[in-house]
């Protein structure tokens, strides 16, 4: 199986899970489902379909991207059996893992929406 995602692999998604994640969840399968999840909220998110427009896209651009999609993919994958992480490490790591994850994603939102970035990114 290959990875399937735009703007994201099944590799950089688990960098950001890290250990004692599901090993039902943290596999390409689902991180290629996950992720193509991730992309449509953010082109919804975002009200701009940054899929369609990917290639044309410069490397700032697709690095937020790629930044967005693998930190919601990867939520996504822990929040799967959060209690397989729970049980590995203690719960106020794993919450903390996830809120991480959490803050970047929201930050990746916040840069996306915003009317002048998104004409500056589009333009560059």
């Amino acid at each position: 199986m290959a990875d399937t995602g735009i703007f994201c692999t099944t590799t950089e998604v688990q960098r950001k899970v890290g250990a004692n994640a599901s090993a039902t969840s943290n596999t390409e399968a689902y991180i290629n489902d996950f992720v193509t999840q991730a992309e449509s909220e953010i082109n919804a998110a975002t009200r701009y379909n940054w899929s369609d427009k990917y290639s044309t896209l410069n490397a700032d651009v697709k690095g937020i991207l790629k930044e967005a999609a693998s930190n919601l993919a990867a939520i996504y994958v822990l929040s799967y059996d959060f209690v397989a992480i729970i049980t590995a490490a203690s719960n106020i790591a794993a919450e903390d893992r996830i809120n991480i994850l959490r803050d970047g994603y929201l930050r990746c939102l916040s840069i996306l929406r915003e009317i002048k970035t998104q004409t500056f990114m589009i333009g560059a």
